[in-house]
This record gives structure tokens, C-alpha cells and sequence, in this order.
């Protein structure tokens, strides 16, 4: 079992059991004829130390849900509270410096810089937000990652399942307090797969963190604490697979 390092376990103890809270969210593309309700008036507490695994069919709003929790996009009506902060009435300044410090992002591309090194990649977040590299936190993601021999490889020399471990540490580093993971074993075959969810799962398991995770494939879903269906923009189901000895209820 690795041992949390004193960062990740301040967040954990952070006071509301619920890492994000939507209420009454509505998002609408298009006007007139052509409009179309990506969500309508959705309502979601996502408990914090959980995985959650949100799915529905296309066009059911599963990855419009995804970016308008992360802050990517702007509701058009509802309230959406990050870790406390109500992020709807945040100026595009202040939405970034919350993306940049309370949320980490896991993309199915992995989204890797190809000019620099594993190491590089992974630290990027807080090089970019001028903070101080926290050693402990660092060495214990690596190890418990495998990466430690792939630090000094560009993405070039990396496996797919090797990259998306990269994304994943990248969004570990800076101790958020909840990571998305959109379509994260898209990329990937079925082997690879399982080992990139194996790795989220660890991330809550043995790091404490809230993982939320759009997916299409049952399988990925089925490594979930809990799996929300969406359909045309509501929940449809909402279904615990297991219960964690975290704090807080499940709603």
C-alpha cells in the first residue's frame, strides 16, 4: 500500500462530502428551430474520494455534462459547485486559475507534449503554475505508476498505455480536487485498457482522489464506485456497484 503523502491527505479532509454539485444545469446549443438541449435542469451531487463513471447514449449529454463540471463550458442556467466554489459566476480569469489548481484533466489523446519527457510532462501543471515541486508526491505516483524507467522517454518512446499513465500522473501532481477523465481507453486496445483503468483506480484507492470518468464502453464502467446513465440531458440511472469506506453519504 503506498502512503499518502501529507498533501493528498489535507485534501481528503477537505469538509463537504460532495466534490461537486450541480443543480437545475441547462445547456443548449443552437437557437430557434435548430436548438438542441445538451441538458436539461440536471441535478448531481458526485461524492469526493469516489470513481464515478458517467454513460449514455450519443447525444445524451454525458460529455457536455463533463465540461460544463470541469468549467470548459458555460451553462446556460443551474448552479454548479467545484470543491466548494461556485464556478457559474467565475470570469474566465478565475475559472482558470481553478482549472489550473483544483481540477486535473485526463484526455483520450493523452494530450502530451512530444518535445518533452515523461518527468517534463507530468510536472507541467505546476511549472506552469510557478509552484514547488512536491518530491514525496512526485516519487510516490511514479512508483506506484511504474514509470521510474520511463522518466527521460519522450511520448515518441512510450506505449499508448504508458502515455496515458504520463496523463494520468500529470493530473495527480497538483493534488486536484477532482480529476476528469473523458473517453480515457478510447485510444486503446482491450489489454491496455484494463491497464489504464486499473491506474484510475488506483488513483482512488491509494491517492484519495475523485475520479470522473465519460465512457461508452460497459466494461470501463464497471471499474466504477458508481455509474450514471445519462438520456437526452437527465439522469436516467444512478447505480452504486460498490461502497467505499469514505466520508459522506451516497446520494
Amino acid at each position: 500500500m503506498t502512503t499518502l503523502p501529507t498533501s493528498l491527505i489535507d485534501r481528503a479532509d477537505a469538509a463537504s462530502p460532495a466534490v461537486i454539485q450541480a443543480r437545475g444545469v441547462r445547456r443548449t446549443y443552437g437557437t430557434g428551430d435548430r436548438a438542441v438541449t445538451a441538458l436539461d435542469g440536471l441535478d448531481l451531487d458526485i461524492r469526493r474520494g469516489a470513481f464515478t463513471a458517467i454513460m449514455g447514449p450519443s447525444g445524451s449529454g454525458k460529455s457536455t455534462l463533463l465540461h460544463v463540471l470541469a468549467g470548459l463550458d458555460a451553462a446556460d442556467g443551474g448552479s454548479v459547485v467545484v470543491d466548494g466554489t461556485e464556478i457559474t459566476t467565475l470570469d474566465d480569469d478565475a475559472l482558470t486559475v481553478l482549472r489550473r489548481e483544483r481540477i486535473g484533466f485526463v484526455f483520450q489523446s493523452f494530450n502530451l507534449l512530444p518535445m518533452l519527457t515523461a518527468e517534463q510532462n507530468i510536472l507541467l501543471p505546476l511549472d506552469l503554475a510557478g509552484k514547488r515541486v512536491d518530491r514525496d508526491l512526485f516519487d510516490s505516483i511514479v512508483a506506484a505508476f511504474g514509470l521510474g524507467d520511463r522518466l527521460t522517454h519522450l511520448p515518441s518512446q512510450l506505449s499508448g498505455g504508458q502515455s496515458q499513465r504520463v496523463a494520468i500522473a500529470r493530473a495527480l501532481i497538483t493534488t486536484p480536487a477532482v480529476v476528469f477523465a473523458d473517453e480515457p481507453t478510447g485510444n486503446l486496445d482491450s489489454a491496455t485498457s484494463a491497464e489504464v483503468l486499473d491506474f484510475l483506480r488506483l488513483s482512488v484507492d491509494e491517492f484519495d482522489q475523485s475520479v470522473i470518468m465519460v465512457t461508452h464502453e460497459k466494461e470501463a464502467a464497471a471499474r466504477a464506485d458508481r455509474v450514471i446513465t445519462l438520456v437526452d440531458g437527465r439522469v436516467s440511472s444512478d447505480h452504486v456497484l460498490q461502497v467505499k469506506a469514505i466520508r459522506g453519504d451516497v446520494r
